[in-house]
């Protein structure tokens, strides 16, 4: 830890005539260090879950994160983050600081960002969108201390923030009167102190980040996109740890989320992949009154386009997405309140077909100067045969079946929380897993080092053992997977990488539709396919008795559970610097 604050720091003055240890004068404060600021044992641990969320050395961490932070914590000092609400109390500023950071790059990690992008570009940007969304988090209450407190020295000379830190003994006071929006507009006084020359010079290279991170200090959070809904969460995950409520709730996804999730990826998929209007090799057909999707096409491809974008609780099971489609209101429902319609198409030239259909409103998809010309034929539905298709996607079970008895991973809640300086909720949340000190690689902002291009997964490459292990270490290195988590599919156990099985296969395979072609032709499930390229590969180690599959305890505080799945040999197929094992999980 003491590396973290290995940089040469300016000591401040105590005051004219005064001894850095004689008493301070009644309601006077004398100004700290950083050093001394960030050296608590809360701020330390919060420190160290800020760089065990990036991709950084710890030379790296300190250009980019600690060195912010450090000039936070000595412009913020000892000011509490509000009068009488949340953080209340002398340093809470720079706790709240601390705290809206690792919380937003916890949430960080559910996101693959840039948006919409292709998986390469959001690998090479992956490090400028994780130090954007820890700048927007740190800067977005800096604000405070310039139009809400009144800051005087000894003398009665007044502090302004953008005098620079604090030189001399101190005292504060909040302005009556204060306008309790105006903070959010004096951002932009304060933020060149907090981030140099050379980061603001790296981020603006980056136009969607920047815009949005401007809009952030602006407080527009509602143009800011991804970035202000981060900055939103974690900020009323901090406030509710402090005043005793539930930062998990506050973290959680807001409802609204899933649903743009799917509508955004339906716009996508018909925009760059769906063939509408075609005879016989179409994905769906635009009438007048509706967008008629073939059923399993569009639960697969958005599916699997939803997953490469790192998205999580997209059912596997179709009924399942059916049904979620039409609680959101985007498919629309027939006379009978089921998902699917059965209806039959018919062009202009004769050509005849029925298809199972998702139906949906056009005006959800595209604007009216956006919308595709109409289908010139016709898709009549088949009321009788809508009633069996839907009865038949309901009785359905999409999931494919496990090749081993396994049990889920535990949830967060049930794991074991060490003992610490009362902060055991905030570290629950936060706490991931530890990482090596390493100062080899380059002390450079403009580089992301993520992953390389020679690590991307080739989109147009076949899927294969080689391929599945590309895609597993590029969804790692861009946190598409999280390792060693309550639900993840790869932990770190005895010194190397666990894989759990089938759950990491049906993965890739979901995301993969070439898959479930190669697998039909071998009479195998998708998973099961890909599963026996990998162990042709031979990167996994075998039981003395020649099994395959290891098996794992995972320890709760009150029961324990077991999982299954591959053990490799070693890490250096996934993992430059590999983390440190995870505690709650025993190789059997």
């Amino acid at each position: 830890m003491l590396s973290l604050f290995q940089r040469k720091s300016t000591c401040l003055t105590a005051g004219a005539g005064q001894a850095p240890g004689a008493e301070m004068p009644k309601g006077l404060m004398r100004p700290k260090s950083a050093t001394g600021l960030l050296a608590t044992p809360r701020r330390q641990k919060l420190l160290e879950h800020i760089w065990q969320r990036t991709s950084l050395s710890r030379r790296q961490f300190k250009t980019l994160y600690l060195a912010p932070l450090e000039r936070y914590a000595e412009l913020v000092q000892l000011f509490p983050a509000s009068e009488g609400h949340h953080h209340a109390y002398p340093g809470g500023m720079l706790d709240h600081g601390l705290e809206i950071v690792a919380y937003a790059l916890k949430l960080r990690q559910s996101h693959l960002l840039p948006a919409g992008m292709k998986p390469e570009e959001q690998a090479a940007q992956a490090e400028v969108w994780t130090a954007g969304t820890a700048y927007a988090a740190l800067l977005h209450d800096i604000g405070k201390i310039a139009v809400d407190l009144h800051v005087e020295y000894a003398d009665g000379s007044l502090w302004h923030p953008w005098h620079g830190p604090l030189q001399r003994p101190y005292r504060f006071r909040y302005r009556m009167g204060r306008e309790y929006r105006l903070h959010s507009a004096a951002t932009g006084l304060l933020y060149t102190q907090l981030l140099d020359r050379g980061i603001l010079d790296w981020l603006c290279q980056y136009a969607d980040l920047w815009a949005a991170l401007l809009y952030v200090l602006a407080g527009q959070y509602e143009h800011a996109g991804a970035l202000g809904e981060l900055v939103v969460q974690a900020d009323q995950a901090s406030v509710a740890q402090e005043l005793g409520g539930d930062p998990g709730k506050a973290i959680a996804a807001p409802k609204h989320s899933l649903q743009r999730k799917l509508l955004d990826g339906l716009r996508y998929l018909l925009r760059e992949e769906f063939k509408l209007n075609q005879p016989q090799a179409s994905d769906g057909w635009l009438t007048q009154d509706a967008l008629w999707l073939v059923s399993k096409t569009v639960s697969d491809k958005l599916r699997a386009y939803l997953l490469s974008q790192g998205f999580e609780g997209i059912p596997s099971n179709n009924t399942a997405l059916f049904n979620i489609l039409q609680d959101h209101g985007i498919a629309q429902p027939t006379p009978d309140d089921k998902a699917i319609w059965k209806a039959t198409v018919t062009s202009d030239e004769g050509w005849s077909h029925s298809f199972t259909f998702l139906k949906l409103s056009p005006a959800v998809i595209w604007e009216a100067t956006e919308r595709p010309p109409a289908f010139s034929g016709s898709v009549q539905v088949d009321q009788e045969e809508s009633e069996k298709a839907a009865s038949n996607e309901g009785n359905t079970d999409h999931r494919e079946p496990d090749s081993e008895p396994t049990q889920p991973m535990p949830e967060a809640s049930s794991l074991p929380v060490p003992a610490n300086d009362g902060v055991t909720a905030l570290l629950d949340l936060l706490d991931d897993t530890d990482k090596p000190d390493s100062d080899c690689q380059p002390d450079t902002p403009a580089e992301s080092e993520t992953v390389s291009t020679a690590d991307s997964v080739k989109e147009d490459g076949p899927p294969s053992g080689e391929h599945f292990m590309a895609w597993l270490r590029q969804s790692i290195q861009t946190r598409k997977l999280i390792i060693n988590d309550a639900k993840a599919l790869v932990h770190t156990v005895d010194g190397t990488v666990y894989l759990i099985s089938p759950g990491v296969f049906q993965r890739y395979a979901q995301e993969h539709l070439q898959v479930a072609k190669l697998a039909k032709s071998k009479e195998l499930p998708g998973w099961q396919w890909v599963q026996k390229r990998f162990e042709k590969l031979g990167l996994h180690r075998k039981q003395d008795n020649g099994l395959n599959i290891w098996t794992c305890e995972v320890k709760g505080p009150r029961k324990s559970r077991r999982v299954h799945g591959y053990l490799l040999s070693t890490s250096d197929e996934l993992f430059d610097h590999p983390p440190s094992d995870n505690p709650y999980l025993k190789l059997l």
